[in-house]
């Protein structure tokens, strides 16, 4: 049953990333990948706040492994970065990295601290 819940969350979650990806590569003209880093900080935020949570492991896997795990990606961070390198924009490339990183604990962090304030 967990493995089920961990496929529905993750059935809504990668569409959902890839919508996104689309949806601000369409409205930007940068080569900087803004849709990666929105999706990466809105689910680590999503997630801190489900980790606060006093839930079960239901939803734990439904929403924080499924959806979350899909929603965000580590592993285009990786690659836009390399690619950013790649194509001499290394400026570009440690910014991704180094504020993906930084934008991900911080929206994590603030996402616990909401659901603490909520709860």
């Amino acid at each position: 049953m967990t493995a089920l819940l961990v496929v529905l969350g993750a059935a809504v979650g990668a569409p959902l990333r890839y919508a996104v990806d689309q949806a601000v590569r369409a409205r930007q003209g940068s080569m900087f990948p803004w849709g990666t880093l929105l999706v990466n900080v809105a689910g680590s935020a999503l997630l801190g706040f489900l980790a606060a949570l006093p839930v079960g492991p239901g939803w734990t896997a439904l929403l924080g492994t499924g959806f979350c795990g899909a929603l965000t990606t580590y592993s285009t961070l990786g690659y836009e970065t390399v690619r950013l390198a790649e194509r001499g924009a290394g400026r570009h490339a440690v910014a991704n990295a180094v504020v993906s990183v930084a934008l991900g604990l911080a929206a994590a962090a603030g996402g616990v601290l909401l659901a603490r304030t909520l709860g």
